[in-house]
């Protein structure tokens, strides 16, 4: 597997809410990343402003 096949794999998982190695502080930043994003995405009304 390619270094950039590793990364997809990664990003996949992370995608699905799966944290394939806890004990790798990029994953855990990257989910943590995910998870503000997450978050402030379900905080922004879509309600257009006029």
């Amino acid at each position: 597997m390619t270094p950039e096949d590793e990364t997809d794999a990664l990003l996949d998982a992370l995608g699905r809410g799966e944290m394939p190695d806890p004990g790798d502080p990029a994953v855990r930043l990257l989910a943590v990343l995910r998870d503000d994003v997450t978050q402030r995405r379900s905080s922004v009304s879509m309600t257009p402003s006029t």
